[in-house]
């Protein structure tokens, strides 16, 4: 039995997510923010030609069983380099961005499966100056950008999928077989990237990093991101350490909230109903139904939010968020 699959992962900017000086480049159009990527991949060559995302990472495999025996296997893939289009008045200029080795070991083999793993990546042309904690304590190149995928087939046709490491910056979103968008990694951490002292800390030297692996928000909440980032009125972006609590059931309130970037636990009457990633659109239920928050939000990793009123925001299309969500009628 042949068995195959392919998973991508894509890294891109997200908007917000540079903090410090470098955020000034942003601002002023030098260097820019990506448009978030589509639900559904496209071609990787045209989405590259269209400055679409800066790095990807594409695994794809295959195996043959006979029985619980790994008979023959493949794999194929590496790296998708982008660009930086950086802009100086009305000129553009295009840094391509420098691709490291694919790394890629011998396939994991058991009775009845087996598991690729692949990490691909580089680093963008445009020098970053930033401080690092070692001598020489600045640096001009800029840190590596990575992410590790891994696929696991099985005799009987399963197929797992895994984002296994990442850097912790950019965004990284996974695409799997069916070209979907999967998954996310839940955090972009620009002062932690920043502060990468030397590739022997990356996977090319000595270590991965772990990655907050979350879920896929719906396409409603695509949908209204939009509206709260880029509406009439200009949200509120807030920063909370983990831990701390965003509403409190019971508490009145009449804000809505869009999570930039990091995971929020949602708990009712003080047990866990689930945990939410960047993307999601929160506290929908208390605007519709009288101003009173029906569940306790509280950071798991540091977050951002953007904070906005809840009548900015069209009353119908909460009612549709709401009644996807209901997480505060779902037991633990």
């Amino acid at each position: 039995m042949r068995v195959e699959s392919h998973v991508t992962s894509l890294s891109w900017i997200p908007s917000e997510a540079v903090t410090g000086a470098m955020r000034t480049a942003f601002a002023t159009g030098i260097s820019h923010y990506d448009s978030p990527p589509p639900d559904v991949l496209g071609e990787l060559a045209e989405m590259r030609a269209a400055d679409a995302f800066r790095f990807a990472n594409r695994l794809s495999v295959w195996a043959e069983f006979a029985g619980d025996e790994v008979v023959d296997h493949g794999v194929d893939g590496g790296v998708v380099v982008g660009s930086t289009l950086v802009r100086v008045g009305p000129l553009g200029v295009a840094f391509a961005a420098v691709p490291m080795p694919d790394l890629r070991g011998e396939p994991e083999i058991g009775a009845g499966w087996v598991r690729f793993t692949q990490t691909a990546g580089g680093r963008t042309a445009l020098p970053l100056p930033r401080r690092i904690a070692k001598r020489p304590f600045i640096r001009l190149q800029s840190p590596l950008v990575w992410t590790t995928l891994t696929i696991t087939l099985h005799s009987d046709g399963r197929v797992e999928t895994t984002l296994a490491g990442a850097s912790p910056f950019p965004r990284h979103w996974v695409y799997g077989d069916d070209d979907r968008l999967m998954s996310k990694a839940g955090l972009a951490d620009w002062q932690g990237w920043t502060g990468q002292e030397t590739w022997r800390r990356t996977p090319w030297g000595e270590e991965d990093s772990p990655v907050v692996v979350t879920a896929v928000e719906t396409a409603l909440e695509r949908e209204l991101s939009t509206v709260i980032m880029r509406g009439g009125r200009r949200p509120a972006i807030r920063s909370l350490p983990a831990d701390a609590i965003l509403v409190e059931q019971g508490e009145p309130g009449y804000s809505l909230f869009l999570l930039l970037d990091g995971v929020l636990s949602v708990a009712v009457d003080g047990q866990p109903v689930a945990e939410l990633g960047p993307g999601v659109v929160v506290g929908e239920r208390a605007v519709l139904e009288g101003g009173v928050r029906t569940s306790t939000l509280t950071a798991v990793t540091p977050v951002r939010i953007a904070e906005v009123p809840g009548e900015s925001v069209d009353r119908s299309a909460l009612a549709r968020l709401a009644e996807g969500h209901r997480r505060e009628e779902t037991t633990a």
